[in-house]
């Protein structure tokens, strides 16, 4: 019987490390609403990678429309998100900043820290995200990433956390605050992007490169919204971009400093008519001190550069071949 047990043990144990370490490998994981998939939901196939892999995953996503909240957990890395079609493969949610989290599965901690306060429980901001990516050596390709909350608020479409991230051919749409770089020292490439917003729509601490992507206003206000650190030399660069706006758009600065030291560069961009003369705005007047607003070699309607604010600068062009990516990603490690 002793050994009967055994035996039992050990099978056991041996059919539940098998079915453990299905998916610890680098094969494709393939997901699809119509159930033609393994999973029917991203954050399912997120779920059974393992931790800190040290060899590549894909997670191809077929066409479809994927209303889910995704969170990239900080203990994974060297995930590709790839979807089967850029405009058709759709991860979208609705929330915004100003929703009451009352009845909703947040915290009751946190619920009760907030009303102390004297503050009805909402949402906020870095909450409302649609996807949030806080692992490392991440990368989103031909997927759209949406927040369609009514405009009522900040509503998040991508939130980042993660270091040495990569979006390529990716369209990421939604009003006020869309895409939220949220940790500073962290790097970011957007190659061949769609980036659609109104206000502040894309804001935070982090480094990033955006390279020939399209950047659409929907709204007469503010482009981007850096809050990058003192110590950190470079914040956002914008190489051979196009900014579009829509017909009724009249106002659109390039930025404002969320917070002091604000580093947002332009460089071999399409700016249009829609681009106030002056170019930027200080948000708070003593942020003229400290913010790193650059332009180099731009055209278009917008890209005059005769009044601009004075607190503003022209990149030279022994200046402008000094911005590389190796030189801007050279954060802690050297990235390209």
């Amino acid at each position: 019987m002793k050994q009967l047990l055994t035996l039992l043990t050990l099978l056991t144990a041996t059919l539940t490390v098998s079915a453990a370490s299905k998916y610890d490998n680098p094969d494709t994981i393939v997901v699809a609403r119509d159930g033609t998939g393994e999973f029917r939901t991203v954050n399912e196939a997120i779920e059974v990678c393992r931790a800190f892999m040290d060899y590549k995953k894909v997670i191809y996503i077929k066409k479809g429309t994927y209303k889910e909240k995704v969170i990239v957990p900080q203990w994974l890395q060297n995930i590709e998100l790839c979807g089967e079609d850029r405009d058709e493969t759709v991860i979208t949610f609705d929330d915004h900043a100003n929703i009451s989290m009352e009845g909703n599965h947040w915290p009751a901690e946190l619920k009760q820290q907030l009303t102390a306060m004297g503050n009805r429980p909402k949402l906020g901001t870095f909450r409302s995200f649609t996807m949030r990516i806080d692992g490392n050596d991440i990368t989103l390709k031909n997927l759209t990433v949406e927040n369609n909350a009514a405009r009522l608020g900040q509503a998040v479409a991508l939130h980042t956390q993660g270091d040495r991230l990569r979006f390529v051919n990716c369209r990421f749409l939604g009003n006020q605050d869309t895409v939220y770089t949220g940790m500073p020292r962290t790097r970011l490439l957007f190659d061949g992007c769609y980036i659609e917003g109104t206000t502040d729509f894309i804001f935070g601490p982090s480094t990033a490169w955006f390279e020939g992507c399209t950047i659409h206003c929907k709204a007469d206000s503010y482009i981007t919204a850096a809050s990058t650190p003192e110590e950190v030399r470079y914040g956002y660069v914008f190489n051979r971009c196009t900014v579009t706006a829509d017909a009724n758009v009249t106002k659109v600065y390039l930025g404002r400093p969320w917070r002091d030291y604000g580093y947002t560069l332009f460089m071999n961009c399409l700016l249009p008519r829609q681009i106030r003369p002056e170019g930027w705005h200080h948000w708070e007047k003593q942020r003229e001190q400290t913010a790193r607003y650059l332009e180099y070699n731009n055209h278009g309607d917008g890209a005059a550069t005769g009044q601009r604010v004075g607190w503003s600068r022209q990149l030279t062009k022994k200046e402008a071949q000094q911005v590389t990516r190796e030189r801007v990603f050279n954060i802690n490690n050297n990235w390209n």
